[in-house]
């Protein structure tokens, strides 16, 4: 949330002239400004869509916020708790260990790294006084003076599980780094294969400082990884039969669903067992953090594509490039590679349906850019015009519904409709989701990954449990699992973020039949209905 002003500085006469963009408080009998506009969990224009169910408790209107002293803006109501081994097995059952980190070289001043236990980050930092305020707060992660693990007692188990994407092994490496030699941890284990290593007979793998140097250099996961796999019963053998203590789960939507169920099964027990989820999905649709790992790293790679691709279109007469991205129900990767590339005539996305034929269709605008420019360059996201496409029956084994190829069928699509109008096309078709997904890090995701790991570290060893980690509007924070566990962001369509896109392709806000070409698929069409009130950060 953009700053509070301060008592002192409320009464400067400066702030009194712009009362017309801030809200009136009271403060020990004197006047508070509380000022700024609208933005990220917020941004969305309808500011009453923007907020989560889970929110709700958290949602001050504007007539109420007007009053708000600052007592009560600060008040704790308003902190997301995350769960403690010390509230779930009780005080006397688990230590206050001073944190051994401070015997460290690094950590003399301890002072200036500890998180307070009140330390919190604002999940919203725009905000406008006439709209609806958010005001949940996140507990920062850090380390805390005093940790629930001595190190010798710590069983730390590390799976990665789901789709692969740059920068697990760099979390891996982190996560043992961490472990190891800010606590020193002995004992860490990777768990091979995905949530199925728990029990399919495959040998743990020891982990330590040496055996993980060098591998975040890597693309994929040293550990391995599979889809599906998770069976609550004998996962939680498992974790009692090998005394494991310490659980740091590395996946997506899935993943987070199962570390919701083991840390609720692990507290039904009473078992002094911590539970982390480090966010993982290529596709960048979880909620709360401001993006996730190995994102930019595919938003990079993906531009490379899409350059190559205006390479071979301007080449040739009438050159039609289409490039085929990831996002199966979130088009971040298309639309940061387009914005990156800055060479696409069109980008389609999952949360903004489309028209191949008639006068405001795609095949039309094609046709009109190509007399304008000799060449086209598409976008297309995996899970865009999915009820263009025949239908693909069934799941894959992490339950998600499969999807019909839709880069292909529009490349076909495109050359059949050109060959109709007696119009000669060179058409260009370039998928790159292996290179995107299996490729090294780039410099900020590598950085990015051990803030994510050793924020988990500390998280685990001060004794929380039942949480994500990942920054929020710039700040790392620990978010309860409630709040990411079965939800995801989409691309908002009333953001600034596709405004822009829109603004450098040049492509209509609507190629559908069913409504004036250029107005906003988001007005209350199919579009609006399908689109989350999540939105990204401008850029």
């Amino acid at each position: 949330m953009a700053a509070f002003v301060p008592a002192h500085a409320a009464l400067r006469p400066s702030l009194s002239r712009r009362r017309s963009c801030q809200s009136l408080c009271t403060c020990s009998g004197r006047r508070v400004y509380l000022y700024a506009v609208h933005g990220r969990q917020g941004g969305h224009p309808d500011a009453e869509h923007s907020f989560r169910g889970q929110d709700a408790g958290y949602i001050v209107p504007p007539a109420e916020y007007a009053h708000m002293t600052f007592e009560q803006v600060r008040d704790a109501r308003f902190l997301k708790k995350i769960p403690t081994l010390y509230e779930i097995l009780g005080e006397d059952a688990v230590p206050r260990i001073p944190n051994p980190a401070a015997r460290l070289p690094s950590f003399q001043d301890m002072d200036l790294y500890l998180a307070a236990p009140t330390d919190a980050v604002l999940k919203q930092t725009v905000v406008n006084p006439g709209k609806p305020q958010n005001f949940a707060r996140y507990l920062r992660s850090g380390p805390r003076e005093h940790v629930a693990f001595s190190p010798d007692e710590v069983r730390a188990a590390i799976v990665t599980c789901g789709g692969i994407c740059p920068g697990i092994n760099t979390v891996i490496r982190e996560l043992t780094d961490g472990l190891a030699n800010l606590y020193g941890v002995q004992h860490i284990y990777g768990i091979r294969g995905g949530y199925r290593g728990f029990y399919d007979g495959t040998p743990f793998m020891p982990l330590n400082p040496r055996n993980v140097d060098g591998i975040h250099r890597l693309g994929g996961t040293v550990l391995g990884t599979s889809r599906g796999g998770f069976d609550l019963e004998r996962i939680m053998h498992a974790i009692e039969e090998h005394r494991l203590n310490q659980l740091y789960l590395i996946g997506g939507d899935g993943t987070i669903k199962g570390a919701a169920a083991i840390a609720a099964e692990c507290e039904r027990l009473r078992r002094k067992v911590g539970v982390v989820s480090v966010p993982k999905t290529i596709d960048n649709d979880i909620p709360v953090i401001d993006h996730s790992f190995g994102f930019m790293t595919a938003v990079e790679e993906a531009q490379r594509a899409i350059n190559a691709a205006h390479v071979e279109v301007t080449c040739f007469p009438n050159g039609i490039g289409v490039v085929r991205l990831m996002g199966r129900n979130s088009g971040f990767i298309a639309m940061y590679a387009t914005l990156a590339s800055r060479d696409v005539d069109c980008c389609l996305i999952p949360e903004v349906p489309f028209d191949l034929h008639g006068p405001h269709g795609l095949c039309a605008y094609i046709q009109q850019r190509l007399a304008q420019n000799g060449h086209f360059v598409l976008v297309v996201a995996e899970g865009a015009g999915q009820e263009l496409v025949p239908e693909v029956r069934g799941a894959d084994l992490s339950g998600n519904r499969k999807l019909a190829d839709i880069g292909p069928f529009l490349t076909a699509q495109i050359e059949d409709y050109f060959h109709t109008i007696g119009m000669e096309v060179s058409m260009k078709y370039v998928d790159p989701t292996y290179m995107v997904r299996a490729i090294p890090p780039i410099a900020s995701d590598q950085m990015y990954c051990a803030l994510l790991a050793h924020s988990a570290v500390h998280g685990a060893m001060a004794g929380y449990t039942s949480f994500t980690v990942g920054p929020v509007n710039g700040r790392y924070a620990m978010i309860p699992l409630s709040d990411v566990a079965g939800e995801q962001q989409r691309v908002s369509v009333r953001d600034r973020t596709w405004m822009r896109l829109l603004s450098s392709t040049g492509q209509p806000s609507a190629l559908h039949n069913g409504r004036e070409a250029g107005s906003r698929a988001a007005d209350g069409s199919a579009g609006a209905e399908r689109e989350s009130a999540a939105t990204v950060r401008p850029m």
